[in-house]
């Protein structure tokens, strides 16, 4: 019989606070949070790299589409392609924040279901896009943002917590998490694990810019934040239950084989960063 004393107990309400017939969910808070401080990171980095600041203010627009469109089809076609791209009701769910009932009603729901792998590769399309129309150099774009990508990570990861979603396996380690939204189960706490990760790289890359300022530009951060990201999640899929039910018969997880690539391209452009420095 489990004693539940030993464990954390969590059932937080999903919603943070209401205004009228408007519901703010944690989630959704914990996302725009999490934008906001790699809002204000970056635009400090311009503003001492003295770029100028029209051309700061069109980035968040672009990140902000970039990391939602992304993680949002992410999701659907990686995790859910049987639901969502199989009918016109799944395609209509995966593009707009709605539920559609079996009665042809629905209702809001916000977007269930985003992918950091989507949401890394629309945030990489975005500022190519944004850079082409700027004209601020690419590798300097993508080193800013990747200096500031663990505030947004580890605000996502908590918003997870809040929903009691992307669950970790059963455990009876003495900071087991019990999520009553789920079961009543002692589990890991992944999206802590991660959340955990993420601000500790938020903190290396501060360390590592006031360090060496001259490495933007180089593609160092860049590569740097995708192989600690996905190196980190590789290993804490382990902890993690699948997410569909048909990573149970595959090797690796999704989460695992998506993460293989961006590990690979990371190193060779941290490489190929430090390299370039040397040279300068």
């Amino acid at each position: 019989m489990t004693n539940y004393l030993l464990y954390i107990l969590w059932n937080p309400d999903l919603e943070a606070f209401r205004l009228g017939p408007l519901a703010f969910r944690w989630y959704s808070l914990c996302w725009l949070v999490g934008l906001l401080l790699a809002y204000l990171v970056v635009k400090r980095l311009y503003k001492e790299q003295q770029i100028k600041d029209e051309l700061f203010e069109p980035l968040f627009i672009y990140c902000f589409l970039g990391i939602l469109i992304g993680a949002r089809l992410g999701h659907c076609i990686f995790y859910q392609p049987d639901y969502y791209l199989t009918s016109w009701k799944g395609f209509i769910e995966m593009l707009l924040p709605i539920h559609i009932d079996p009665y042809g009603s629905w209702h809001m729901t916000g977007y269930q279901g985003l992918a950091s792998h989507g949401g890394t590769l629309g945030l990489i399309l975005a500022l190519l896009l944004y850079v082409k129309n700027t004209g601020v150099g690419l590798w300097r774009v993508l080193d800013n943002i990747a200096i500031a990508t663990g505030t947004t990570a580890c605000f996502i990861r908590l918003g997870n917590l809040m929903n009691s979603e992307i669950i970790g396996k059963p455990t009876d380690l003495p900071w087991a998490f019990v999520f009553e939204h789920v079961d009543l189960l002692p589990r890991h706490p992944g999206q802590l694990y991660e959340a955990i990760a993420y601000a500790l790289l938020f903190i290396l890359m501060c360390y590592i810019y006031r360090k060496k300022p001259q490495l933007v530009g180089t593609g160092f951060y860049f590569g740097l934040c995708l192989t600690y990201i996905f190196t980190f999640r590789f290993f804490i899929e382990y902890t993690k239950e699948v997410q569909e039910a048909f990573e149970a018969s595959l090797p690796i997880d999704m989460g695992q084989i998506l993460s293989l690539p961006f590990v690979a391209v990371g190193a060779w452009y941290m490489a190929k960063g430090l390299n370039k420095a040397h040279k300068l």
